[in-house]
């Protein structure tokens, strides 16, 4: 299966160590293009399902996913109470560099990410991208403007501590992404 060439950034395919064969659930869908190519890498004898907020970013994901080819399950859901059977996924990956995680309230946080555990295998991961610190002259024009609450409650790592995720790291801060994981033990 080829993909046409886009704009996608390999460092977030890469990191999701999506492999073929998985169960892969994707949590909201900020650059359509990354999605359709980590729902690529599980080929075949995989399946992929992503998980939106609104029908507009369900049709983007669409689109992305027919213009490269790929079968994924789009479901529009509350990302607290998701369509699935419980152990139904081997890899979740959340898609937060525009602040899908850390918008959301302290207790709505919480519900989602216990909500992302429900639906692992036992022994499956969780991976995050959210915006990191810009780099290069990029760092010179773009500032985050950070979510102070989130980030003194812990932020992505706290959280998914706190969700009962165990280990939880810190994977990277590279080119302009911040990667996190989870194992569900």
């Amino acid at each position: 299966m080829f993909l046409r060439k886009s704009r996608v950034a390999p460092l977030p395919v890469t990191m999701s160590a999506v492999r073929m064969g998985e169960r892969v659930l994707q949590v909201g869908v900020d650059d359509p293009a990354v999605a359709s190519a980590i729902a690529a890498k599980v080929g075949l004898s995989g399946h992929a399902a992503l998980a939106v907020a609104d029908e507009r970013d369900a049709a983007r994901a669409r689109g992305a996913m027919a213009n490269a080819g790929v079968l994924v399950d789009v479901n529009v859901t509350p990302l607290a109470s998701l369509p699935f059977e419980g152990e139904a996924f081997d890899l979740i990956v959340v898609h937060s560099t525009h602040g899908l995680v850390s918008a959301l309230d302290a207790e709505a946080r919480l519900a989602a990410m216990r909500e992302w555990r429900r639906v692992l295998r036992h022994g499956g991961r969780v991976m995050t991208i959210e915006a990191g610190p810009a780099t290069g002259i990029a760092s010179v024009f773009k500032r985050a403007a950070p979510n102070e609450a989130y980030e003194a409650a812990g932020g992505i790592v706290g959280g998914l501590s706190a969700a009962g995720f165990r280990p939880v790291r810190l994977l990277a801060e590279r080119e302009g992404y911040k990667f996190a994981e989870g194992i569900k033990g």
